[in-house]
């Protein structure tokens, strides 16, 4: 624990030093009364004296400690807890500012409290960071006061501390959750019946009241002469790539969060989903180029592999190069897989020059194209408008979110699948699309 000490004086301070020179110089003019300035002057002074004394005669009279996770979970509150404890034998009124990392620019957090002698106190409080990468915490500034309040001891206490901001892992932990307790559908998350018989066999087993009669194995049925009945399970072990771009289209932000972060997020949640259900998740980024490969897995491993993969991804000014992503997925990607790309596109043109692309990796997979409804735009069109230049505005802005539409019925045209989905709703979305497509059959 790094301890300092450092003399503070506060306004009571400026007032008991005003006094005692007023009554100085009142002394020396007034001789009358000089012996009451006298007193007064030598009171003033014993209260500064004594207030010094109190605060400054025991060595560590504050202890404190930070306790936070080893790692922040971006886009989510964070919890921090101070724990403060008062060794001095009298009570002191604290003001506590905590050096919080740069990246949050925040610079008017103060908790003011009082402790009795010997008390222990907690005081709790969140951060939501936006931005993944190192987070450096600096000491916590502690300034404390007696009754008096004519100077106040300034301790700084804890430990400097660095927390790596990683992508969402309190949003995936949320839908693993629910998935486990099959409550996907209270978060919007539908429950979709299965379509046709898309299943395994795995076993021929003993009926069972409540087994399925149309399951019944005749053959098995007349060797044992009992009733056998087939046993299936749900296809597993298909493919899903999240694959995300990196281009500068990815950096409009929202609430504080880039676009990129939002497609990281899901991409960690619909990993794990994909996991838990007996698929491989795979992870692909790419920007003018393809910039980092993990292949599908279902190794024990695969989840951390994936946190640490999205960690460090970044966004570019360069414009995203399709036709490279193509490539890669022909070359590296050779088994039918579900491939969930997340992108932006602002324009049926922007869309129309990466169509042919698109079209290809279609041919070869489940392509589901992710990109997102700009919720400012949608604002903009439900409010009303005042005067000729919001009448504009708004006419753009239904513009802007016709073209949106086109270009899901462009995709749809061409036997694309697409998610349009505001940023904050991407993860329900996407798991809504994947059990979807687990429930029809399509992978």
């Amino acid at each position: 624990m790094r301890f300092y000490r450092s003399f503070y004086i506060t306004n009571r301070f400026f007032f008991a030093a005003g006094t005692v020179i007023f009554l100085f110089i009142v002394g020396f003019a007034l001789p009358a009364i000089s012996a009451i300035a006298e007193g007064l002057f030598f009171l003033s002074l014993a209260f500064i004296l004594i207030d010094l004394l109190l605060l400054y005669r025991i060595k560590e009279g504050i202890q404190l400690e930070r306790l936070s996770t080893e790692k922040f979970s971006n886009g989510d509150d964070n919890p921090i807890r101070l724990i403060i404890e008062n060794q001095y034998p009298i009570s002191l009124n604290l003001q506590i500012i905590d050096e919080l990392p740069e990246q949050l620019q925040i610079r008017n957090q103060v908790f003011e409290l009082s402790l009795i002698s010997g008390e222990v106190k907690e005081v709790r409080y969140n951060i939501r960071p936006t931005k993944r990468g190192e987070y450096s915490f600096g000491v916590v500034n502690v300034y404390a006061s007696t009754f008096l309040s004519i100077v106040r001891r300034r301790y700084r206490l804890g430990e400097e501390k660095d927390v790596a901001v990683y992508p969402s892992f309190i949003q995936m932990r949320k839908y693993e959750l629910l998935a486990i307790s099959n409550q996907l559908q209270s978060f919007g998350v539908k429950k979709i019946r299965r379509i046709g018989n898309n299943m395994e066999f795995e076993q021929i087993k003993n009926y069972v009241a409540g087994d399925d009669y149309r399951k019944v194995n005749w053959k098995a049925t007349a060797r044992k002469n009992e009733l056998m009945v087939n046993q299936y399970q749900d296809e597993r072990s298909q493919q899903v790539y999240s694959v995300i771009d990196k281009g500068r289209v990815m950096k409009m932000p929202f609430e504080g969060l880039s676009l990129l972060d939002y497609a990281i997020n899901s991409s960690l949640v619909i990993s794990n989903i994909a996991l838990k259900k007996g698929d491989k998740a795979g992870i692909i980024t790419f920007q003018h180029k393809v910039n980092s490969v993990l292949p599908a897995s279902s190794r024990n491993m695969q989840l951390n592999l994936i946190l640490e993969h999205l960690y460090k991804q970044k966004t570019g000014y360069k414009e995203t190069d399709f036709s490279k992503l193509y490539i890669t997925l022909k070359r590296k990607v050779t088994q039918r897989s579900l491939v969930l790309l997340y992108t932006n596109f602002e324009s049926v043109s922007a869309l129309k020059r990466q169509l042919p692309f698109l079209r290809k990796i279609r041919q070869q997979h489940l392509l589901v194209c992710i990109f997102f409804q700009n919720t400012e735009v949608e604002k903009l069109i439900d409010s009303p408008a005042h005067d000729i230049e919001e009448v504009y505005t708004k006419g753009i802005a239904e513009q802007l979110a016709f073209e949106k539409k086109l270009i899901v019925k462009e995709l749809k045209t061409h036997g694309i699948h697409s998610i349009l989905t505001p940023p904050k709703e991407l993860s329900v979305n996407t798991i809504n699309k994947y059990l979807e497509l687990k429930a029809r059959g399509l992978i």
